[in-house]
């Protein structure tokens, strides 16, 4: 990284650590190898360090089938491509032309594979059948009994090796109608076949990713046990190095919905890391396939063949991320592996040595493809814009690239392209924004041209509510943005190279200012809380002397008492009363917010000020400074405090109203009287703020009997009772009553009744 990059990527990482909240300035850039990946690219690489330039050109040499599965290559310099899904053997001579040769009875030709004749085979699915192709006849050459053939190998004895599937099995095929198996694995599938610099048979398998080199019939050994559940490729240098790649780690099995079949040695349940569905009519083996996420479906995969034996029964898969998806490793002589590529995002379908002893990588992102140089760095070459890079071959000095969803056979050129556009993601600025300034760090050259444009909107994805691309920025130190304030934005470069140059892209940076968003309160809450008076008291007996004592004793006497007499000692109230408002506010941009509070009685309009300039969510006041009477609060929130005066915006809520009663009815009480056998007393209770809710009497200190209003019910803030009481004994008598509000204050007042 150069001075220069490295100071301006320390600023921008200062900058955004400094830029915690949405609503202050914040920069969308992308520096470095992670940030490009995650655009589009169309004629451009990107190298390890984070840079993008032209790539080599990809230059078209056969379109026409779904996906092409394999690719061999024969001694004259032809092509010989296994297509899906209908089966067919596509030959494409060194002049581009190309011809079909052969089209089987099943849906795909998943392996093929040239002798040094010349003879073609190719291995059909999902009936599992070898042809071989001698000019032009075909005819069927080995019938394994196997539901899948996935990989051929041609000898240097002249056999013709077979990997197959469901049951795991190599296959060694002498001729016609003549074969044995030469391993059994134990597993589902043998997926990939190569032979070592020893001529030693290479075997890759699935479900549980074991590379094996046969070194004779019923021999042989595991090289390498790999993390991820399928051997997807192998490839040999000439150093004697085993390159392999590895997929499906992303993948787990939950259900199944019939037990599955069991190896015939590991017991292993048949894993299909994969959700491909492959139907094929018994009319010629017309099919079709959907879903592809994987081009080999496994047994677990939905395939219905006319007189097939059933399939067995699916289980259902399941995608994990975060974990890796898949690998490509370095097998050494001295059996030690190194891993030199892996990846949580994508797969990686085939592998492929190049003629300088670069590394090419194939995978589904977008179809791209990727090349570890000498250093074993990586970096992206090729966005084929197909759902996967299912082949990679070494060809006439050239590396072919073999694709799924268009079925497209390119071949990656010695130049590089001459016009290339990298297309960023949707970045979300999670508000409207105000757009600054797009700038960039690029290297040009003589005769090259880098412009910019942008376009933005205010849904997730671009479509035709969005704007149109903006016209070209050239300005690298910042070009000011046309494009309308939105809250998704997105950009473009588009490269032109000259004859043998590129320009560079080192870094994009693009300025905004998101819309501040308004804080919103969501609730308020006003609580009572009793706070304790004796320490009060405490104090202020502390303070004041003594002016009697009482004591009394056992005996009844009392002691000495001051020359005032003695005084009644007064009850005092335990506690006095405080309320408590507390309150909830969010911010989605997380600014700091301070808070007003208000109240108002009932009838009045303005608000008066209790507090302002609180940071905290609590309040506490005296209730006792409010006179009885029904009053609503009201709390006020800015963000001020984090955005310039101009930008601070804020939201209230009103408090349900709340009633504060203190005081407790008061009662009258009329003389009592004789009615027959029983005294009657009449109590009239009245209250200024609440309506009355309870009344009650009691007799010389006993249990409290309730009363019923005269109405019947007590719901008003003045209601009269009757008292009548019966059965006393001779004497005098205390009757006390004690009514209550609806604040639970309780008034009481006593009548005398003599007899």
């Amino acid at each position: 990284m150069t001075k220069t990059r490295f100071a301006v990527t320390t600023a921008v990482l200062l900058a955004t650590a400094l830029t915690l909240r949405a609503s202050s300035p914040a920069a969308w850039e992308m520096t470095g190898y992670q940030d490009f990946l995650k655009a589009r690219f169309t004629g451009l690489a990107l190298t390890r360090d984070g840079r993008v330039m032209l790539a080599p050109r990809l230059d078209p040499v056969f379109t026409g089938e779904a996906a092409i599965w394999s690719v061999a290559t024969a001694p004259d310099g032809s092509l010989y491509l296994g297509t899906g899904h209908k089966g067919k053997l596509i030959r494409v001579a060194r002049d581009g032309k190309s011809s079909v040769l052969f089209t089987a009875g099943d849906a795909e030709i998943f392996a093929v594979a040239v002798d040094r004749a010349g003879r073609v085979y190719a291995a059909t699915s999902p009936n599992g059948k070898i042809y071989r192709i001698d000019g032009a006849a075909a005819t069927e050459y080995f019938n394994p009994q196997a539901r899948y053939i996935w990989s051929l190998a041609v000898g240097a004895d002249g056999a013709l090796y077979a990997g197959t599937g469901d049951d795991g099995r190599i296959w060694r095929v002498t001729a016609a109608g003549q074969g044995e198996v030469y391993y059994e694995t134990g597993q589902t599938h043998v997926t990939a076949l190569a032979w070592d610099r020893e001529g030693r048979l290479l075997a890759g398998s699935e479900p549980n990713g074991l590379l094996y080199r046969v070194r004779a019939k019923d021999q042989a050994f595991v090289l390498h046990d790999a993390a991820l559940p399928e051997i997807r490729s192998i490839v040999t240098a000439p150093d004697g190095a085993i390159y392999v790649a590895a997929m499906g780690g992303s993948i787990g099995r939950q259900t199944a919905a019939a037990p599955a079949q069991s190896s015939a040695s590991s017991g292993t349940q048949a894993t299909a890391t994969t959700t491909t569905t492959i139907t094929v009519t018994d009319e010629g083996g017309a099919g079709a396939q959907r879903g592809l996420d994987k081009p080999k479906p496994p047994p677990a995969a939905s395939t219905q063949v006319g007189s097939a034996t059933p399939a067995p029964a699916a289980t259902s898969a399941v995608e994990y991320g975060g974990v890796e998806k898949s690998a490509v490793y370095r097998v050494n002589a001295d059996h030690t592996v190194d891993t030199l590529w892996s990846s949580k995002e994508e797969n990686v379908y085939d592998i492929a040595l190049g003629a300088s002893g670069a590394i090419f990588i194939g995978a589904d992102n977008q179809g791209r493809v990727y090349e570890l140089d000498a250093e074993r760095k990586a970096r992206l070459i090729a966005e084929t814009r197909e759902g996967q890079v299912l082949r990679l071959a070494a060809a006439n000095g050239a590396v072919l690239v073999a694709t799924g969803t268009q079925g497209q056979l390119l071949r990656l050129g010695a130049q590089h392209a001459a016009t290339g556009e990298l297309e960023s993601a949707v970045h979300d600025t999670t508000a409207i924004a105000r757009w600054g300034k797009l700038s960039w760090q690029a290297a040009g050259c003589n005769g090259c041209a880098l412009v910019f444009r942008t376009r933005t909107g205010n849904s997730a994805r671009p479509d035709r509510t969005w704007s149109g691309w903006s016209d070209p920025l050239t300005d690298g130190a910042g070009s000011a943005l046309a494009s309308p304030n939105a809250r998704y934005v997105q950009w473009k470069a588009e490269f032109r190279g000259a004859a043998t140059a590129s320009p560079v892209l080192d870094w994009v940076r693009l300025a905004y200012l998101p819309q501040n968003a308004a804080p919103v309160m969501k609730s308020i809450t006003v609580s009572a809380v009793q706070i304790a008076t004796p320490a009060r008291d405490a104090a202020t007996a502390s303070n004041t002397s003594p002016t009697y004592s009482i004591t009394i004793t056992d005996t009844g006497e009392t002691g000495a008492s001051s020359a005032t007499g003695t005084p009644a000692q007064p009850l005092l109230r335990a506690a006095t009363e405080q309320m408590t408002l507390s309150w909830l506010a969010e911010d989605s941009d997380s600014d700091k917010l301070s808070y007003q509070v208000f109240f108002r009685a009932d009838g009045q309009r303005e608000w008066k000020l209790l507090r302002a300039n609180l940071t905290e969510t609590l309040y506490m006041l005296d209730a006792e400074s409010f006179a009885d009477g029904r009053y609503s609060f009201r709390v006020s929130v800015t963000d001020k405090l984090s955005n310039p005066a101009p930008n601070g915006r804020e939201d209230d809520m009103v408090s349900a109203p709340i009633l504060i009663d203190r005081t407790p009815p008061a009662l009258t009480t009329s003389a009592a009287t004789r009615n027959g056998a029983a005294w009657e007393g009449r109590v009239e209770a009245r209250d200024g703020a609440s309506p009355l809710k309870a009344c009650e009497y009691s007799v010389d200190g006993g249990p409290w009997t309730p009363l019923t209003p005269s109405d019947g019910v007590i719901d008003s803030l003045t209601e009269s009772f009757v008292v009548r009481v019966d059965s006393l004994a001779p004497g005098e008598h205390i009757v006390a009553v004690r009514a209550y509000d609806s604040a639970h204050n309780a008034g009481v007042a006593r009548f005398l009744i003599a007899q």
